[in-house]
């Protein structure tokens, strides 16, 4: 913005004035960051008055905080001023005075004032070594009328620099270049209100996350601890250019979001800790009927009790197959072909009706071979993707936020197109989805709290990661960074 204060010394009052609404009206709609209009504002307010420092306060609670600060006067350390405590909105206060009473002021000498007990000002001195003479302050309202802020300017200074009071006439010029002000606090107000609602809601569905299932709330929260960490050692070592906090703070949200769909998902599937699930009970108790009703069987009449003794092993030989392959990780064709061969075993239940060991559903679940999800689980299963992007397409994000459901709902997507929902390729998949794809399937791996399986030690888990990226499924770049950032390493383990 550079320093208003010093610019255009020859320039006529008016011609000065002019330039400097012009600009503050394109910083309005052009700069992001509402502090440097504050400044820009300030500054020309004080270059009007001729004043010699100005502050521009914002109503927080009970008290007045400072927002921004500007001096040309003679104070032993200007940083001070950005030190000051908040000021108490109490009648000894100048600038307190002003929101209580919704009024702008205008005092020659704060010290000699009879209108008021303006000690605060006093009490600001001492801590500052600074002598507050003349003060004008306006009141800075919002579009409902409430003080959100206030505008204050001290010493005004005639042409020989000596400390005057404030012209009246200069009033209505100071008043609206604070309108301004107050208009660039309430657009502040009013975005922050909208991430703060945003970050809350963030909150909330993780918690209901964690609520249904808590290891798939640590698996966000390790994610969004690895990418944070990631982001640091990227902006430090690799880009020219860091993340902005709004461009940090909104890819950060995609990784907090982007297992949101998974609340739709029902949860005997996405917590499946081995194939059978509840099914597995429901086999045993078969098994057990079909032993008893085969030892009966046996006592009724002795010559049989050879043969049924032969198929009580059997059935116990068949549940202890069973049984092993409910938790095993992989499952071999002979092994698959053995529990095919089990499958039609004959129980006979309590009534003396025989039906086969293992229902066609049973014989499915059972037969995986790699994992706890049959072909249909793990098609619901895969699309929470899908409900993730619907779900968040309705929150209507927005700026730099816009591509926060298209991140969130790709991080399964593969750059050979193996990936889903859409099967999408190299060319349609950005770094932010492709680094979230890689830290997903990383913390995938490495998880110590999953019911299905045990956790993979980091080396490990990147050989997995270095293969996908030689068969181009994931990039071999952006692994290699995430590999040398050491953003995967946990904080505890930093700690030994």
């Amino acid at each position: 913005m550079g320093d208003l204060y010093s610019k255009n010394p020859d320039n006529s009052a008016k011609s000065y004035l002019d330039e400097s609404l012009i600009r503050v009206a394109i910083a309005l709609s052009a700069e992001k960051d509402t502090s440097k209009v504050l400044d820009m504002i300030l500054q020309v307010a004080m270059k009007i008055s001729n004043c010699d420092a100005g502050t521009v306060y914002v109503v927080e609670n009970d008290t007045l905080v400072f927002h921004n600060s500007y001096t040309y006067g003679n104070f032993d350390d200007d940083s001070n001023r950005h030190k000051m405590p908040p000021v108490p909105l109490s009648r000894e206060y100048v600038s307190a005075c002003a929101v209580l009473d919704r009024k702008k002021i205008n005092i020659p000498d704060v010290y000699t004032s009879r209108e008021y007990d303006f000690s605060g000002a006093m009490k600001y001195d001492k801590i500052s070594g600074y002598r507050t003479t003349s003060m004008l302050v306006i009141p800075m309202e919002d579009d409902r009328g409430d003080i959100i802020g206030v505008l204050q300017l001290i010493n005004a200074l005639d042409g020989n620099g000596k400390v005057v009071a404030f012209p009246s006439d200069e009033e209505d010029i100071i008043s609206a270049l604070a309108s301004l002000g107050a208009v660039i606090l309430t657009n502040r107000r009013l975005s922050q209100q909208v991430l703060d609602t945003l970050h809350a809601f963030v909150r909330v569905m993780v918690e209901a996350i964690e609520t249904r299932s808590s290891y798939n709330a640590n698996h966000t929260k390790n994610m969004v601890s690895y990418t944070s960490k990631f982001l640091d050692y990227v902006a430090e070592h690799v880009d020219e250019r860091p993340l902005s906090d709004e461009e940090r703070d909104s890819y950060l949200m995609s990784v907090w979001l982007h297992d949101i769909g998974k609340l739709v998902i029902p949860l005997e599937i996405m917590d499946k800790p081995d194939r059978l699930g509840p099914l597995y009970d429901k086999i045993r108790g078969r098994v057990t009927v079909a032993c008893l009703m085969e030892e009966i069987a046996g006592l009724k009449d002795p010559s049989k009790k050879p043969e049924c003794d032969a198929h009580i092993e059997k059935l116990k030989e068949a549940f202890a197959l069973i049984d092993e392959c409910n938790t095993k990780g992989f499952l071999p064709d002979d092994v698959i072909a053995s529990l095919n061969g089990i499958a039609a075993l004959p129980c006979q239940d309590e009534t003396g009706a025989v039906k086969a060991l293992l229902t066609d559903e049973e014989l499915t679940a059972i037969t995986v071979r790699k994992g706890t999800l049959t072909d249909d689980e793990r098609s619901q299963m895969q699309s929470h993707v899908v409900y993730t992007k619907k779900m968040l397409d309705k929150m209507e994000f927005r700026g730099l936020y816009t591509k926060v459901p298209y991140w969130a709902g790709g991080h399964h997507e593969l750059l050979d197109g193996s990936g889903y929902p859409d099967h999408l390729t190299a060319n349609d998949i950005p770094k932010e989805i492709r680094f979230l794809t890689i830290v997903d399937v990383y913390d995938a791996l490495t998880a110590e709290d999953r019911p299905y399986k045990p956790p993979m030690p980091p080396e490990k888990a990147f050989g997995i990661l270095e293969s996908m990226a030689a068969e181009g499924k994931i990039d071999a770049d952006i692994l290699k960074t995430f590999k040398d950032s050491k953003a995967w390493v946990k904080d505890s383990d930093l700690q030994q």
